[in-house]
């Protein structure tokens, strides 16, 4: 692929696969380089494109939720992202949850049988300024190229600490004590619950903000002694223990609409388990991403009710993830003011989350694709969740740049006031959104 309309493309992720979809689909050649399998990151495991490597939850489904409205924006866009995931979902109540494998499967066939995409193995450190190319290398750039990305392109890399949650053998929990159950009854009892009662719940508490984390690798140093910067989105349990008595029992282990059918009541706290497959055979600790030990992790977690014996298919794991300063470096289309045929995607542009990194490759890849066609690219309007997120990370907001999940914060008001409450102005935005992405790409 030697001619001037191929787009090289670096790194295979959610944001990499979208943006190579977009390029390849509007008859542009892509050169798709991704280093797997000849090195992974620390958080990587199988060769396969759009590793899920924290959650397999893509978050809330209904367009009133600003991570839904995103979805549906991508929807119809004609996302590979949303195509894969709404094929291989799993149950999750009102969230889209899918099943990992298969979820990659669908995209890494897509790409890899599409006659305009190339697929080249192996580790890329620099670029050709005079080449159009999609930088989406994700949170964990590897260090040759964040270093590349620093000193020769300019942009000062920022980091913050990441964690999974463990995934457990559904075989192993004890549905003698655990049982099946949506909030408030309503929809499908998706999420197995695991309810605490006080004594069980002290016990736990105590045990885990004194229990034992993992010590950093060599690549996850910071200074000695300084303190770790954790992004609230995807805080450690034991971190957000600390943070008092009551801090998980107002979140992941809220028990708020949960009744124990085996006492008739709510439970002081509750831990909920979310289907990672469709066979049901794996679930994960919803919000227990976390840096403790393995045998402490088995340990604390034990103390579960229902999961006293529970059989860790993987533990949880901590890592660096890197992002830029994008306000200023980057341009609403996520090309780079100084080099407009330099793109940039995914996390590392200061988008959090996996549907959002998706996104910013979906525009990414239109507005490079349209730089190799000599077309007009696609400034999207603040109106519309991909357009807040783009404005939000090259313009940034009126504090330090830190990523960014979707919300309806960063997107334009509507012009008047809508009556019925915080429901009814979601439901106005996402309206208005989704009548302007239909305009531009139906």
């Amino acid at each position: 692929m030697s001619n001037e309309k191929t787009v090289t493309v670096i790194g295979a992720g959610l944001a990499g696969c979208e943006a190579a979809w977009q390029i390849a689909k509007r008859g542009v050649k892509v050169r798709l380089c991704e280093m797997k399998p000849e090195k992974y990151t620390p958080a990587h495991h199988s060769p396969k494109f759009s590793e899920l490597v924290c959650s397999n939850s893509l978050r809330a489904a209904a367009v009133s939720n600003a991570i839904g409205l995103l979805k549906e924006e991508m929807r119809r866009a004609d996302s590979l992202i949303m195509r894969a995931a709404d094929a291989t979902q799993v149950p999750a109540g009102g969230a889209l949850a899918v099943d990992r494998e298969k979820f990659s499967d669908y995209i890494t066939k897509a790409l890899t049988e599409h006659p305009n995409v190339e697929i080249v193995s192996g580790e890329v450190s620099s670029v050709d300024p005079d080449s159009i190319t999609v930088i989406a290398t994700g949170p964990l750039t590897s260090d040759p190229m964040a270093e590349y990305i620093e000193k020769e392109l300019g942009c000062p890399g920022l980091h913050f600490f990441d964690a999974a949650a463990p995934i457990v053998d559904f075989a192993s929990v004890n549905m003698d004590v655990a049982f099946f159950a949506s909030r408030y009854d309503k929809g499908d009892a998706d999420y197995i619950n695991c309810p605490m009662d006080r004594e069980q719940y002290d016990r736990f508490y105590t045990e885990l903000v004194s229990a034992r984390e993992a010590e950093l690798k060599e690549f996850d140093k910071e200074e000695q002694g300084k303190k770790l910067t954790v992004f609230e989105g995807c805080m450690p349990i034991e971190v957000m223990a600390r943070r008092g008595y009551d801090t998980m029992r107002y979140g992941p282990l809220k028990p708020v609409g949960i009744t124990d059918p085996k006492t008739g009541r709510e439970p002081y706290a509750v831990v909920q388990l979310r289907k990672e497959n469709v066979e049901g055979t794996m679930y994960n600790i919803v919000g227990f991403q976390t840096h403790l030990t393995f045998p402490e992790q088995k340990r604390v977690f034990g103390l579960i009710p229902g999961l006293e014996n529970a059989t860790f298919l993987r533990y949880g794991v901590m890592h660096r993830n890197t992002y830029m300063n994008s306000p200023g470096f980057l341009a609403a289309d996520y090309s780079t003011v100084a080099n407009r045929k330099l793109f940039f995607a995914g996390q590392m542009t200061g988008v959090e989350g996996y549907v959002e990194s998706a996104g910013s490759g979906l525009v990414a890849g239109i507005n490079a694709a349209a730089r190799a066609l000599g077309e007009e690219g696609v400034i999207l309007p603040r109106t519309t969740m991909l357009g807040a997120m783009a404005a939000y990370v090259s313009g940034g907001g009126v504090s330090k740049f830190t990523p960014m999940n979707a919300n309806f914060g960063i997107v334009e008001p509507l012009p008047a006031r809508v009556k019925g409450g915080k429901a009814a102005k979601n439901e106005a935005l996402a309206a208005r959104a989704l009548s302007v992405i239909d305009e531009i790409f139906g």
